[in-house]
């Protein structure tokens, strides 16, 4: 099993071959490092093949619209040290594109599906990445954008049905655990 020696060592070669920076350990099983999108398919490829993180756990998008920029991690797992390291990329919200690697795990292809649906990120040259996902038919903006207004959309897509009410979550709370107390609300 590595040690919190091996992993810093990890960094260190990565950081050097890589350019990787902003390396955070939350504690010894997982770590945070942020690479430039440039070398990110190098880089996965020498964490899978000589760093030994074999599997993609997950491979995910946080949008900072304030920032114009997405942020890709993609979180892999050594099953020899039990440690998960996520790679931070980041990419221009305007322009979201981003080199597939699905050719490094086959299941990064469905990520990438997902992400271009959600999100509106393309992976150039994964497959089916044109394919409906989960939204088939959908039209409108990726709805996991910050800029996608999900109420206004609820409203003009479905009709309102009688009976319905809008409650104070806090106040509906209160009453359905504190029956007895519902008139000191």
């Amino acid at each position: 099993m590595n040690t919190g020696d091996d992993m810093q060592s990890t960094i260190d070669t990565i950081s050097t071959i890589f350019g990787v920076s902003e390396v955070r350990k939350r504690n010894d099983l997982l770590y945070f490092v942020t690479a430039p999108k440039k070398m990110l398919p190098s880089l996965l490829l020498h964490l899978r093949d000589r760093e030994r993180f074999t599997h993609l756990v997950f491979f995910t998008a946080v949008d900072y619209i304030e920032n114009g920029q997405f942020q890709l991690t993609y979180m892999l797992h050594n099953y020899s040290t039990g440690i998960n390291l996520a790679v931070l990329v980041f990419i221009d919200r305007d322009n979201a594109e981003m080199e597939s690697i699905h050719t490094l795990w086959k299941q990064a292809r469905v990520f990438q599906q997902e992400l271009r649906e959600m999100f509106g990120i393309t992976f150039p040259g994964s497959p089916r990445i044109e394919e409906d996902f989960a939204l088939e038919g959908w039209q409108n903006m990726p709805p996991m954008r910050r800029d996608f207004n999900t109420r206004e959309y609820a409203e003009a897509t479905f009709f309102p049905r009688p009976g319905r009410t809008s409650e104070n979550p806090r106040e509906y709370m209160k009453k359905k655990l504190y029956p007895d107390e519902a008139h000191n609300v």
